[in-house]
């Protein structure tokens, strides 16, 4: 680990303004690891940036804002601040404030005992999920039973995007994602596919208070799907995996 930092905390965000204050007091607030968050937006007149530069002037030096360049949107923006991160463990957290940064901490330990994904769950025993829309949250909660029932995938939350993820596994499996948040299954499924170790712990993910989710159901839908039909399969290696997700269809 480098300057001794134990977590790289990414979110991604666009336009949140103020918005995003209360979610970076919880988590200033919760995370005890020393760890570096990482705001990650599209462009520098993102209305995040002000805020978040503010916020960290103010005595938060571990706090900065990246510029993303590899392309608009949500997966760009992840896959862009796990590439920057400093530590070899990766959170990924929205920057609505719907997870609870309480289970950072946890999740961090248990990357660092040698799982490659840990999830926040909402759908274990202890998890809940209040408020959003209810046919998102019965496609996610059938998804990620399934999985877990019929792959052993080793989360039944496997669409939250909210994990910790060993940043040396990202590095060897890639980020195919282009479009939106479906980077949590993608990253699953990859591991259930080399049979590498997926934990989870039980989270409370609350809706959003305040601003507008920037989350498209219809445009997103068939993104997931790609990814729910890859965890499904025969244990591959890492090199059959790139070459089956390099290529324009995935099987």
């Amino acid at each position: 680990m480098t300057d001794g930092l134990r977590a790289s905390i990414v979110i991604p965000a666009y336009n949140e303004g103020d918005d995003i204050v209360p979610g970076l007091d919880r988590i200033f607030e919760a995370v005890k690891l020393d760890s570096e968050v990482l705001v990650v937006v599209d462009a520098t007149t993102d209305t995040t940036v002000p805020v978040v530069e503010a916020y960290a002037a103010a005595g938060r030096p571990n706090l900065k804002v990246l510029i993303n360049d590899y392309g608009r949107g949500p997966a760009y923006a992840i896959r862009y601040g796990i590439d920057h991160a400093t530590s070899e463990t990766v959170v990924v957290t929205m920057a609505d404030g719907c997870d609870d940064p309480r289970q950072i901490d946890d999740l961090v330990r248990l990357v660092e005992r040698g799982v490659v994904v840990a999830a926040a769950s909402r759908y274990m025993p202890g998890g809940q999920q209040v408020g959003g829309p209810r046919f998102k949250s019965f496609l996610s909660r059938m998804a990620g039973i399934t999985l877990h029932v019929f792959t052993n995938a080793g989360t039944r939350d496997a669409t939250n995007s909210f994990k910790a993820y060993n940043a040396e596994f990202v590095r060897q499996v890639g980020i195919d994602s282009k479009d939106g948040f479906e980077i949590g299954l993608e990253l699953t499924a990859k591991a259930r596919r080399l049979r590498l170790p997926v934990a989870e712990i039980p989270t409370i993910w609350l809706d959003r208070a305040f601003g507008e989710s920037n989350f498209k159901l219809a445009k997103w839908i068939p993104k997931y799907l790609r990814w729910y039909r890859f965890a499904f399969g025969r244990k591959l290696t890492v090199e059959e995996l790139r070459a089956l997700t390099d290529s324009p269809t995935t099987s």
